[in-house]
């Protein structure tokens, strides 16, 4: 991704705070982030690995908790400006998947992932931007996916909660471009990661993974988790400084038939 600014992208002398950041793209991002500069504290539920990879990188340290939770959310935001000083972006990662359609989506399922996939976005970014309206800026990126704007069979309730996300970047994104707060984000495809075999009768073999990706994908390949990142840290960096309110797919061309 070429800019007439090399440093445009720097993210030294900024914090980060991601979520859902112990593995998959979460885990991708805060890397991305921290290898370009940012002070990254992580958040994730699973405290084993988030702490394993805090431990790992200069820089970078662990907020273990649930961010379906509204009192925990901005906990560690506040958290987080305690022990970097401020906030500049907030990477919302965190989610999970029920792999069921609508009859087969019960009741305790259907709260779980709102509660998660909406809910901690939305918890998280009030928090995030009570403390970015005062220092006059920031950046928020959203992860989405393309089953947010086209639809997919059997993942009915986990379609719903990324629609619901694409509408909180667009609506938020108008409600704070006068704060100097941008909010976008990013709609990956089939990516390689540890949700993609979740809730699976039984792990997808390579050759499963490739033949999905023979069969629905025009790139014939699934995404590796940072090549993903890498748009999101695009998203959050002063090189996307004209943007606010998009949600980029990253989908190598599955929604363009």
């Amino acid at each position: 991704m070429q800019t007439d600014n090399p440093q445009a992208q720097d993210f030294d002398g900024r914090v980060a705070l991601v979520t859902g950041a112990a593995s998959g793209m979460g885990a991708a991002t805060a890397k991305e982030l921290a290898a370009r500069g940012a002070r990254v504290v992580i958040l994730d539920q699973n405290k084993e690995p988030a702490d394993a990879l805090a431990g790992r990188i200069d820089g970078m340290s662990a907020i273990v908790g649930d961010i379906s939770d509204p009192a925990f959310c901005s906990r560690a935001v506040g958290e987080a400006v305690d022990r970097h000083g401020r906030l500049d972006v907030l990477v919302n990662c965190a989610g999970i998947i029920v792999r069921a359609d609508a009859a087969g989506t019960s009741d305790d399922d259907w709260r779980r992932i709102i509660d998660v996939n909406i809910g901690g976005v939305f918890f998280m970014s009030r928090a995030a931007v009570a403390i970015m309206r005062s220092q006059k800026g920031g950046a928020i990126v959203n992860y989405g996916s393309i089953w947010g704007e086209v639809g997919a069979a059997g993942v009915m309730a986990y379609c719903a909660t990324k629609g619901a996300v694409h509408q909180i970047t667009r609506a938020m994104a108008l409600d704070h471009v006068d704060d100097g707060i941008r909010i976008n984000a990013v709609a990956p495809g089939e990516v390689n990661t540890p949700m993609l075999a979740f809730g699976r009768a039984s792990p997808p073999s390579t050759t499963d993974l490739q033949k999905l990706a023979d069969e629905t994908i025009p790139m014939r390949r699934l995404a590796e988790a940072g090549e993903v990142a890498r748009v999101a840290a695009f998203l959050a960096s002063d090189a996307a400084s004209y943007m606010t309110g998009a949600i980029v797919t990253v989908d190598a061309g599955y929604t363009a038939r």
